[in-house]
């Protein structure tokens, strides 16, 4: 029998996220995932009268794929999908997976070539179609959350059709607020940083994107970041767990870069491209049930009390500028339990350890229960 909350999550996923109408082409992509899912997503597609298409991917053959990856190989995959995402209206993947360091020990060559092609088939994703991206619960997740597989499921459910209708309303508020903002500084443990966000869009994102979701992004005007960075948060990238990262900005460019013994690996990534050493993407987590990181960053850059500071490409929809085939979001949590910190908006206290100083945002605070 289908767990009902994964009726209500694929429901969610085309009515909410996607707001499929009929006649649309849906790309459903499932890596590793129940078929109940699948299917239901399938249901509910065909209930709002719009056609879906289905690919069924494998983690395990994915790396096989990647650790051999040539030019001509991914030139012909990334021209295949490339065609097919042009003929997509809308695009929902959910990915599971046993081992979310599967693809550690691909050669970094190999995947920077194959992200390199596939750069244009995430564009035209991103860029031109109605899409949602989420990860399916696994007891490998729950064993990263330090959880039993039953309750990391209930808190998976949760998080994932929560009442974003009710978080909207205060993320437009802090959205105004960013608005007005030039300066920003962020002051905590091994952390003084200013930056300028004069101009630039913020984007409340309340479940049309990510599942589950919960932050306000914006982007740094390119070239005004300086000062230091320490993520108080773990993170995985290209399958290589990193923690304790350390970066120092001059005028926008990462010009140190320090990791808790992969100087070299963190280094190798920043050095993709030019614009890998620029900052893509400012954005404050607001998901009051998401308190802990747990290697995923769909559910760890939502974590309240956190923001995420990201090298790499700038999105569309706020765009500074730059480009680079990195889009690293790296988070650093400010609750006290995390070592505190604060966030000011010109000359505003806007986040204090973690929790709103104004009443208006108080529902983004994270939550005692």
């Amino acid at each position: 029998m289908t767990d009902p909350r994964t009726t209500q999550l694929a429901k969610a996923l085309v009515r909410h996220s996607c707001h499929i109408q009929p006649g649309e082409h849906v790309l459903l992509q499932l890596f590793d995932v129940p078929e109940e899912i699948g299917i239901e997503l399938i249901r509910a597609v065909r209930e709002a009268d719009g056609i879906p298409h289905v690919r069924v991917n494998n983690n395990r053959i994915e790396r096989e794929m990647l650790a051999g990856a040539t030019d001509s190989q991914y030139e012909s995959i990334a021209g295949f999908e490339l065609a097919e995402m042009e003929a997509m209206d809308a695009y929902i993947a959910i990915r599971g997976s046993a081992n979310k360091f599967e693809n550690a020990g691909v050669p970094a060559e190999s995947m920077k070539l194959a992200m390199k092609h596939m750069r244009a088939v995430h564009n035209r994703r991103v860029s031109h179609t109605k899409w949602c991206v989420l990860r399916w619960p696994t007891p490998a997740m729950a064993q990263s959350a330090g959880m039993s597989t039953e309750d990391f499921e209930d808190f998976y459910f949760r998080c994932c059709l929560a009442d974003y209708e009710a978080l909207n309303k205060a993320m437009e508020k802090l959205a105004e607020r960013m608005m007005k903002t030039d300066k920003v500084h962020i002051i905590g443990p091994g952390t003084d940083l200013t930056f300028s966000i004069k101009g630039m869009p913020a984007i409340p994102c309340a479940g049309n994107f990510n599942i589950p979701d919960g932050e306000v992004f914006t982007a740094p005007v390119l070239n005004s970041v300086n000062g230091t960075i320490h993520y108080t948060a773990p993170t995985v990238y290209q399958g290589i767990p990193f923690d304790d990262i350390c970066l120092t900005f001059k005028d926008g460019k990462i010009v140190e870069a320090h990791c808790n013994g992969k100087d070299e690996e963190l280094n190798k990534i920043l050095d993709s491209d030019d614009g890998a050493r620029f900052i893509g993407e400012f954005a404050l987590g607001v998901n009051p049930y998401i308190l802990k990181p747990m290697y995923d960053i769909l559910f760890d850059e939502k974590i309240a009390g956190s923001f995420h500071f990201t090298p790499g490409q700038a999105y569309e929809n706020c765009d500074n500028g730059n480009r680079s085939q990195v889009h690293w979001d790296m988070v650093c949590i400010q609750r006290a339990d995390y070592g505190g910190g604060e966030i000011w908006f010109d000359d505003e206290l806007i986040r204090k350890d973690g929790i709103f100083t104004n009443p208006e945002l108080a529902i983004l605070n994270p939550a005692t229960e």
